[in-house]
Order: structure tokens, then C-alpha cells, then sequence
């Protein structure tokens, strides 16, 4: 078995160097410095050759500060540029009026960080050249702006992108006044202020201060608040790019919080509010409610990784920029240093690896079963990693004995990631993605006491953040100080400078917006379905990285990494994830649009640069391609559906769609039902007024009528309960006055809970709730109202700061008495108002409790509905291996499945013609029972899988089609039977049967004159039973010492054999003229019903006419 391919790092030389052209009159007294990681002098011959030109190098050094931290030629071109040196705008050329020792003291200088933020002489921002893609991000932004007064925009951006200066371009090239860059991570400020001090900050005609009072940027050189607003008053042409956290926002009392600040954040009207990393906690209660007060014109969201605001629609295709994995390995790969004059940027970002192991307990387990059609329940296909790593009430691993064994497989089996030494330390540093927080602490224990993993600092960072829902899954999100510290991200640091190898356990915190350099794979550990939220933890490994080493003889070497690697472990999601991630980026194949070409050219650009290795059918790890990947998880499922003789729910696809179509409903009925892997009787047919009942919108979402829920919201909840008295004595106009600190949240939430508990009751009634289930209600219902009630706070504490500031401006100058008379009227107003919000907290949390409740229901029926519906179409589907069987090849499929048998014999099996078989694949028009024209849409199989599934019965029919080997099952135990008397004998019947004759006949089978007849044929099992005893028979291989005249002889002249339906007939032959027959005539094999001549006394005669 092969060890896995695993290299994450390649060694580089990091050099930065300077050379000059003597004969080139142009660039006299010019120095030309660059960056490279190969050979100096290649790199510079490679620069000059095609000109003409010699150059004169004048010094190289390895570009590596003296604390051990790497540079590039960007970092030292922005100090020079700052120190007063000039540079020919887009190249890498500089005047030292040919000072060669000034260039040699500047780069020391540099090196040693003596003067990097002390910087003397003239100083001016460095000039810049954008990119194609940022200037494309510019335009496309800028255009969409310019069309319209107002607007949002997105930048789907992966790192590294240089979002900082495409956003400072895009300012400039709009010539806002006023900006405002928001983060919920303080320490990004940093590198706004890094490319701020290169490119703007000098600029005189860009005219910019960088405003901020952040905690996190207090130590750089920006402008305060205070200092600024003294600025504009003695030049109002200065603009500004001010710098707020979103938790400084989020408390301030102009915001919804407590503490009087940012009042100023409030007042300015903004020309571009920027959102970075705006994936983190832009929609939670708060800062929707902080957003909401900003007056802005325009909005740009800056994300790697904005997969909740594509989800939620928010942006049309024309609002957002993207920048994608592939987009960037594609510019690494087509990047040609020799045309830029310039080092390639995106070489220093590693290529992205996918291992992907089939470790389901169902793969495992299920396929050394065999076939499965006697199972007391239909299990379909499920595995999921989020119940391996379950725990029990005391925190344990309730599989802990199954976990145990899954890591000794990663570090002793060759094929898995941790299994020898070498490849340990290729992957020093990974990072874990679990489901829930007590299962990361119960790995972490396993990890700890494990004779491998206990030599790895074990950090989990599970349960330091906080959770959110994010694309219907819940996941724990960074929290960070308001001077931007992350104590969790200060542990797995802490933790790989003092140890050689880590583990960190997370279930979402870190794996988005942070980088650890260190970490080189990412485990996925979690049943996570979004594609979105799979790569955002993926990208975690592919942080770039350069560190010193030594080699094996001791010598200092510098390393870069350039593989990353994902390891999973549920390929049947994972691959799907692959095709989505690929495509959804495209209009035209996104939502599992586009065509199987298209898609598939899509995923083979991805595969370019995002290898995915995987286990073929042997379990041997092969690189797949992109058929492979939309194929793969199908070939698993199609595994499955035939394990279950086909009785598998994995075929069926928009079971809604029959709700609105009574002739599909008609025609569905008409299959035998199958429950359980058993027939059932016709008094289970689905109920058409069942399916009328139901009340469903066009996708077959369960939904219920407003008046429904109005009706039973007031027999049960009553009254407005703001009036009763409880409430009443919170909502003092006294509590909410100037003077006031408004705390009525926790009061207020607290009673009216209190007042909707006694309604519970009545609720636990009407449904029929178990206790936990109203604990459950009742705690919902009360998170409910502490988000309504958290806002009704914000905005009183808002209101009470905006009229203080108010008073504060113009107090002085009012008479006092009519300050108190408009005091007097804003608390009675707001108290006013504040009765009115609170009947609408109510109302809305009542009616969304009541509708949750009566959906629930709905979609219960709605469920039970499609439950029968799948049983009858399981009544088809379970005849779809006996079709195979008979007429099958591999060019069989869905859409030609009705030209490979007869409607005669299909209606005989099925009870449904090959017509109404079409009408439910294809849809198509009729006239209803009022004589009204309906359409159905059809679609009610699953095609990729239906068609996999064919090719995966033909691939184990092939797999035992000799019979002459003994195996321990047959074809026959994946095809079920189709009704009672076409049950098929088991093997072993069979063979006790052949055996008795025998007994009773001995040398019956060492006699090549002898014949033998099955009369009623079912399976062919009997006669290829018969053909063994006589092929294996030492006399009759003396007879005929070829093994194929052998067999050739035996089916020609010794055995016989009637079936009496044509799909029999097909089954039975095709099963005795296997793969080893080719050219042996089957005319000792007829299709008649044997039984009525039997009865009739006929049937010597009728064989006699048969077999003539």
C-alpha cells in the first residue's frame, strides 16, 4: 500500500539584490533592485539578455531581517521609496545617482529595522501600479457606483489579493470625502495602516488623514479624532479615512450601547462605509442595529470568505467582484517574471491537496455484508462523522473504542497522513475541525493518552469563541478583544514556538480571517454540507510560510511552503462539496445548473491546482479526475442502492412535485408498496385526499394560512400583554428618562417570558408536547424576545444619547423651562412608543411560535405523504435488477430504459405501462378530472445516480458471473423478488437438491449421456448446479479434456430448461450463459409455462416439439 505523497515545503534561496546597466545612457546612475528565490545571476541574465544590455551586479544579500523574519522587495522599495529615493513609476528601478555604498548602507540599515519608522530626509508615498485583477476590482466597483445614488458592493477576494490598496485606489479614483473602514477585528487596522503610509499618506494631492482612536493602532502614526476635527476647521478640503472596530461601535450609546463616545461616527455623513472581513458578525442583532444608524452612500464589503451574503442573496452577480482559489493559482502559474521585470506574488501561496479516505462505518461494514434485502428498516445511505465523534452526558466519546482504532489506522496504516515518521514532520502543525465543543474536549483527552498524539501539544480552542448559525449550520466564530487580542490564537501561537509538533481542536473558531503560517493540513473532522464554510477552514493551511532550518549536515537552509493539504473522510460529501466549490463561482453552472460538460470543465480547472486523491474501487489512493469527482460520491451512493436491491430511497428525486399532479399519483399507486424491503397489500395505497389536504408551496415547502395562526395565537396567548400589571411597573417613564441608565432588557425579557409561560400550557395541550419539548418552546420563545428586547434597549439608549448631545450643542442657548417642556414630550413619547414595540415583540414571537408549530405539523403529514410515496416507488425500483438482468448492457439508462423492454412484459412486472413510466421521468401534459389542462414536470428519478447504479449491478453481476467459484453469494441476492411466487431458491437449496439426486442416482453426474430439465426455471441457479457436478466430474473430463468443449458439450447436449415469462426466460440464460459461454448455443433453453401442459398430461409431447 503507497505512503501518501505528502510534501509541504521546498527549500528557497530568498535573495534581494541590486544591479546597474553602464551602457544603457537611459538609466545612468539607476539601480535596478529585485527579489528572487532561485540563482541571482540567472535571474539577472534572464532580465537583460533580450535587450542587449550587460549588467553590473553590485550586491546581493539573503532577504531576511536580523530577527530572523523574511522581506521581499516590496517591503524594501516602500522604505526607499520613503527615505526620499526616486523610483521610475511600475518598475523596480531607483536613482542613487549611482551611489552604489548608499544602496549597500540603506539595505544594512533595512535589515537591521534601525530606522524603518524613523525615516529622515524628503519622504513621499510610493508610486503603484495596480495588478489586472485589482484594477478590474476598481473599475467593475466604480462603474456600479457611478450608475446609481446609493449602493453595495462585495469583494469575494481570496488573501493575498491586496485589498487595502485596490480599496485606497478605489477612494481615490472616486474621490470620496469621507470614509469609514469598520472591522470586527481591531488588528487589522495594521496593514490599513501600512499601505496607508505607503501610498497615501505622502500623497499631497490625494490630501487623506487616517482618522482613529483604536486601541489596537494607538502606537502608529495616525490622526486622532479630536486632532482632525481641529484640522478641518483651518482646511475643510482635508478628507479622511477613519478607523472604527465594530466592537467600539457596537459601545457606543449612539449605537445601542453604554458608554458615551463615536457620537461623531453618527453625525458624519459618509461617501463609502468598508466593511472588512465582512464574513465576521456582520449579521448578529447588534451590529445589524449599529449598521442600520450610519448614513452612507455606498457600502464595500471586503471578504475571503462572504459565503453568508451570498447565501442570503444579497447580491446580484452585478455587485460582486470575485477573486477565487483557482483565479490565483492560475495568475502563480501564468505569471512571466521576464515581461513583468517582477518577482511572481503569488509564488509564496502553496497549492491546496485533498486526501479523501472512504472511512464511513456504513462503507466498512455494509460492503463485507453483501446484499441487504431483508433489513427490518430501509436504511439508506447516512454516515456522518458529527455522531462518530458523539459524547455522552459525562463527556466521554461514546465511540471512544472506534475512535481509538481510527487513530492507530492514521498513524500505523501506510496510506493514512500521520502513519511514519516522515510524514509526521511534513505535517507538524495541523488543524482539527470538529461539530461540537464537547467532542473536540473529549478528543483532546484521547489524543493526550495516545502513543502517537501524546507527543503533540494538544490545544483546544473550542468553546473560547461563541456560536452562530451560518448557512444552517452552527459553528463557534473568533471573539476578539476590543484592543484586537485573540486569546485563542495566542495559545496555538504560544504553542508551536515552544513545541515541535501541535494539534489544534476547533469546532469553527480559527478558521476564518486568522493566520497561522505554521499549520500545513487541516483535518475535517465535521458532517460540514456548506461548501462555503469546508474551504473557509480549509484556506487555513494555505497561509504562506518561510522559516529557517537546517539541513542534515547542519547547514543553515530557508524553506518555503508550497503544498497544503485537506485530509477527510466522508468522500460521498466531500467530492460533492468539490463539484460545488468549482461552480458555484460561475453564473452558468452555479445551484447545480449548467451542463455535465460544463460543470465538468469547471472542475478540471480546479483540479489543475487543487489536486484530490482518493480511494479507487481497490482502496488504492489514485489522483482523481473531474469525471471521477462527479462521479465518485454517485459510484458510493449507486454502492448502496444496489446493496438494497435497488429498495433505496437514494433514486427518488422531487417527491414534492406528485402533490400537484393527480395522474402521477394514480400511476404511483399502481406499484406494489414496499415496506421494509417486503411487498405489501393495496389498503396501504397513498390517500389522494391525504396529498390534497397538505398545504405545500410550488418547491413543496409545508406552510400555513395566517388566519390559522391568528386564530389559534389568540385562543392561546390572549390579550396584549404589555397591559397587565408586571409590565406596567418596568415601563416607568422614569426609566427610560435623560438621566436614566437604561437596563429594561433583562427586566423586561424576564416578564414576558414570565407572561408567555402561563400560555404553555395551553400550548403543550393543543400539540401535545412532552415536557422537554415545552422547556425547549419556552427557551426559544425567550431567546426570541431577548434579541427583540436587546434591540428596544439599543434604540432607547440611542434616542437618550442623540438628545443628550442634543442639549450639549445648544442647552446653553434655549430657554431652560422649554428644554424641559421638549424633555418632558420625548420620555412620554418614547414611553409611547416603547408600549407600542413591546405588542409587537409579542405578536411576532407569538405568531412565530404558533407558526413554527403548525408548519412542524404540516411538514409532518407532508413527510408521511412522501414516505408512502417512496414506498410505492420502491415497489418499481425493486424491479429495476431484474430489467438488468434480463436486457440489461452498459449502454442501459434512465432515458432509454423504456427502449430495452417491451410494454407488454414491463406492464407484466410493474403493473404500470412503459407510458406512464416516461410521464413520471419526463412530465408532461393531461387533462385533470375537471377538464382542465395540468403540467407535470416529471424528474422524479435521480438520473446520475439511477444510471450509476445500473453500471455498478452490471460491474457485480460481472464480478460473479462464474459460477464455477465457490463464493459466498450470488447475483440473486441483489435482485428481489417480484411477488410471492418468484422467489428465488437460495444457493444452498439448490445444492442440497442436486446433491440428493445424486444420492439417490449415484454416478448420475460421471455420465456425459445423461440429460437433465428444469421445468419451471426462476434463477437458472439448478441447472448451473448441474452443469458443475458434470463439468468438475473426473470421468467426463477424461471425455473431454478441454475445459471449453467440456462446457460446450454440457449446455448443448446435457441440460434443459423452461421459463415461464419471457423476463424469466432472459434472467435464467443470462445468468447460465455467462462471461466463460461465448459461442455455445442456447437451444436447449425455451420460454414456456410448463404447468398448464403438466396438468393437461401434454407435456411429454409438448417437450418433444420444443426440443426437436
Amino acid at each position: 500500500m503507497h505512503t501518501p505523497n505528502i510534501n509541504t515545503k521546498t527549500r528557497i534561496i530568498p535573495k534581494i539584490y541590486a544591479y546597474r546597466t553602464p551602457s544603457n545612457l537611459e538609466k545612468q546612475g539607476w539601480f535596478k533592485i529585485g527579489y528572487t528565490e532561485r540563482d541571482v545571476d540567472r535571474r539577472i541574465r534572464e532580465q537583460t539578455h533580450t535587450a542587449g544590455i550587460t549588467p553590473e551586479k553590485l550586491w546581493d544579500y539573503v532577504a531576511r531581517f536580523n530577527d530572523g523574519y523574511y522581506f521581499n522587495d516590496h517591503d524594501f522599495h516602500a522604505y526607499l521609496v520613503r527615505k526620499g529615493i526616486p523610483r521610475e513609476r511600475g518598475t523596480e528601478w531607483f536613482d542613487f545617482k549611482d551611489d552604489k555604498s548608499k544602496s549597500i548602507r540603506m539595505v544594512s540599515a533595512f535589515m537591521l529595522k534601525e530606522d524603518i519608522h524613523e525615516l529622515e530626509g524628503s519622504v513621499k508615498s510610493e508610486s503603484y501600479v495596480l495588478r489586472q485583477e485589482q484594477a478590474e476590482a476598481v473599475e467593475m466597483t466604480a462603474e456600479y457606483f457611478k450608475s446609481r445614488e446609493s449602493g453595495e458592493f462585495l469583494w469575494n477576494a481570496k488573501p493575498r489579493f491586496g485589498k487595502t490598496l485596490t480599496t485606497y485606489d478605489l477612494i481615490k479614483e472616486m474621490d470620496f470625502q469621507n470614509v469609514l473602514i469598520l472591522t470586527n477585528r481591531p488588528a487589522v487596522g495594521n496593514s490599513w495602516v501600512d499601505d496607508y503610509e505607503k501610498f497615501i499618506k505622502y500623497d499631497k494631492d490625494a490630501n487623506y488623514h487616517f482618522v482613529s482612536d483604536s486601541l489596537a493602532i494607538a502606537n502608529r502614526d495616525i490622526t486622532p479624532r479630536t486632532v482632525f476635527e481641529k484640522k478641518i476647521i483651518e482646511n475643510w478640503d482635508l478628507k479622511q479615512i477613519a478607523f472604527v472596530s465594530l466592537q467600539d461601535l457596537k459601545g457606543s450609546a449612539h449605537f445601542g450601547g453604554d458608554y458615551p463616545k463615536l457620537h461623531w461616527v453618527r453625525e458624519v455623513e459618509w461617501d463609502l462605509v468598508v466593511i472588512d472581513e465582512a464574513h465576521e458578525a456582520v449579521d448578529t442583532n447588534k451590529t445589524e442595529f449599529a449598521l442600520d444608524k450610519i448614513q452612507t452612500d455606498y457600502i464595500l464589503h471586503l471578504s475571503g470568505t462572504p459565503f453568508k451574503q451570498i447565501a442570503g442573496d444579497k447580491f446580484e452577480s452585478n455587485q460582486i467582484f470575485n477573486w477565487s482559489y483557482m483565479d490565483e493559482q492560475e495568475a502563480k502559474a501564468n505569471w512571466d517574471e521576464s515581461a513583468t521585470d517582477e518577482h511572481n506574488p503569488y509564488e509564496e501561496l502553496p497549492t491546496l491537496n485533498m486526501y479523501t479516505y472512504q472511512m464511513s462505518n456504513m462503507i466498512v461494514e455494509q460492503i463485507k455484508k453483501g446484499a441487504d434485502l431483508d433489513e427490518e428498516t430501509n436504511l439508506d445511505y447516512a454516515f456522518d462523522l458529527n455522531e462518530f465523534f458523539a459524547t455522552d452526558d459525562k463527556g466521554n466519546l461514546i465511540y471512544e473504542a472506534d475512535v481509538i482504532k481510527w487513530l492507530d489506522s492514521l498513524t500505523r496504516n501506510r496510506k493514512y497522513p500521520f502513519s511514519t515518521p516522515e510524514l509526521r514532520n511534513e505535517l507538524k502543525h495541523t488543524l482539527w475541525l470538529l461539530n461540537r465543543v464537547d467532542s473536540a474536549k473529549a478528543l483532546a483527552n484521547v489524543l493526550r493518552n495516545h502513543p502517537v498524539f501524546e507527543n503533540y501539544e494538544i490545544v483546544s480552542v473550542a468553546g473560547d469563541g461563541k456560536l452562530e448559525q451560518i448557512n444552517g449550520e452552527e459553528i463557534e466564530v473568533d471573539e476578539e478583544n476590543v484592543d484586537g487580542r485573540n486569546s485563542a490564537l495566542e495559545r496555538v501561537k504560544n504553542a508551536i514556538v515552544n513545541n515541535d509538533k501541535t494539534i489544534t481542536l476547533t469546532v469553527g473558531q480559527l478558521t476564518t480571517g486568522v493566520t497561522v503560517p505554521e499549520w500545513s493540513g487541516v483535518l475535517m473532522l465535521s458532517n460540514v454540507k456548506s461548501p462555503a464554510l469546508y474551504m473557509q477552514a480549509g484556506f487555513r493551511a494555505q497561509n504562506p510560510h518561510k522559516w529557517p532550518d537546517r539541513d542534515v549536515d547542519g547547514n543553515p537552509v530557508t524553506y518555503r511552503k508550497q503544498n497544503a493539504y485537506i485530509f477527510d473522510f466522508a468522500p460521498e460529501r466531500t467530492l460533492d462539496i468539490i463539484d460545488e466549490f468549482a461552480n458555484n463561482l460561475n453564473s452558468s453552472t452555479s445551484g447545480g445548473s449548467g451542463t455535465m460538460e460544463e460543470r465538468e470543465d469547471n472542475i478540471k480547472r480546479l483540479l489543475n491546482f487543487f489536486p484530490v486523491i482518493g480511494e479507487d474501487t481497490d482502496g488504492q489512493m489514485t489522483e482523481l479526475d473531474a469525471k471521477q469527482v462527479l462521479t465518485l460520491p454517485k459510484r458510493i451512493k449507486s454502492r448502496e442502492v444496489v446493496r438494497r436491491g435497488f429498495m433505496s430511497n437514494l433514486l427518488f428525486n422531487n417527491i414534492a412535485g406528485i402533490f400537484r399532479s393527480k395522474k402521477a399519483l394514480d400511476i404511483i399507486n399502481k406499484f406494489e408498496k414496499t415496506e421494509q424491503g417486503k411487498l405489501t397489500t393495496d389498503k396501504d395505497k397513498v390517500d389522494s385526499k391525504d396529498v390534497e389536504d397538505l398545504n405545500v408551496d410550488e418547491e413543496g415547502n409545508a406552510f400555513v394560512e395566517g388566519e390559522v395562526v391568528e386564530e389559534k395565537r389568540d385562543r392561546l396567548f390572549g390579550d396584549k400583554i404589555y397591559e397587565r400589571k408586571e409590565i406596567e411597573e418596568i415601563l416607568q417613564p422614569t426609566d427610560i428618562g435623560l438621566t436614566a441608565n437604561i437596563q429594561v432588557r433583562e427586566k423586561l425579557s424576564d416578564a414576558l417570558s414570565k407572561e408567555l409561560e402561563l400560555s404553555f400550557d395551553k400550548m403543550r395541550t393543543e400539540y401535545g408536547l412532552t415536557i422537554n419539548q415545552r422547556k425547549q418552546k419556552e427557551r426559544a420563545a425567550k431567546e426570541k424576545i431577548d434579541k427583540a428586547t436587546e434591540t428596544l434597549e439599543a434604540e432607547l439608549k440611542v434616542r437618550q444619547a442623540d438628545r443628550k448631545a442634543q442639549l450639549e450643542d445648544v442647552g446653553a442657548l434655549e430657554d431652560p423651562k422649554k428644554i424641559e417642556e421638549e424633555n418632558k414630550t420625548f420620555i412620554e413619547e418614547t414611553y409611547s412608543d416603547l408600549k407600542d414595540k413591546i405588542d409587537e415583540i409579542v405578536l411576532e414571537t407569538t405568531t412565530e411560535i404558533i407558526e413554527e408549530h403548525e408548519v412542524k405539523q404540516e411538514e409532518k403529514k407532508k413527510n408521511t405523504v412522501e414516505d408512502d410515496i417512496r414506498s410505492n416507488l420502491r415497489g418499481f425500483s425493486r424491479a429495476i435488477p431484474s430489467f438488468i438482468m434480463a436486457y440489461g448492457n452498459e449502454d442501459l439508462n434512465l432515458m432509454n430504459f423504456d427502449e430495452y423492454v417491451s410494454d407488454e412484459v414491463f406492464y407484466d412486472v410493474t403493473g404500470v405501462t412503459l407510458e406512464e413510466l416516461i410521464f413520471l421521468r419526463d412530465g408532461g401534459t393531461y387533462v385533470d378530472d375537471e377538464g382542465e389542462e395540468q403540467q407535470f414536470n416529471g424528474n422524479l428519478f435521480k438520473e446520475v445516480v439511477f444510471n450509476e447504479s445500473i453500471l455498478e449491478f452490471l460491474r457485480k453481476k460481472s464480478e460473479l458471473s462464474n459460477y464455477f467459484e465457490e463464493t459466498e453469494e450470488n447475483i440473486y441476492d441483489y435482485i428481489p423478488p417480484q411477488n410471492t411466487n418468484q422467489i428465488y431458491t437460495p444457493k444452498w437449496v439448490v445444492q442440497k437438491m442436486v446433491q440428493q439426486l445424486e444420492d439417490e442416482n449415484p454416478g448420475i453426474y460421471d455420465d456425459s449421456s445423461k440429460t437433465f430439465i428444469d421445468l419451471y426455471m426462476k434463477s437458472g441457479l439448478y441447472i448451473t448446479e448441474v452443469v458443475k457436478r458434470l463439468y468438475n466430474s473426473e470421468v467426463i473430463k477424461s471425455e473431454f479434456p478441454d475445459d471449453y468443449d467440456r462446457l460446450k458439450h454440457i449446455l448443448e447436449n446435457q441440460v434443459y430448461g423452461l421459463a415461464p415469462t419471457e423476463i424469466i426466460y432472459r434472467i435464467a440464460t443470462s445468468f447460465i450463459f455467462s462471461e466463460l459461454t461465448e459461442g455455445i448455443s442456447q437451444k436447449n433453453f425455451a420460454q414456456l409455462d410448463a404447468y398448464p401442459y403438466a396438468e393437461a398430461g401434454t407435456l411429454e409431447e409438448k417437450l418433444d416439439e420444443v426440443f426437436e
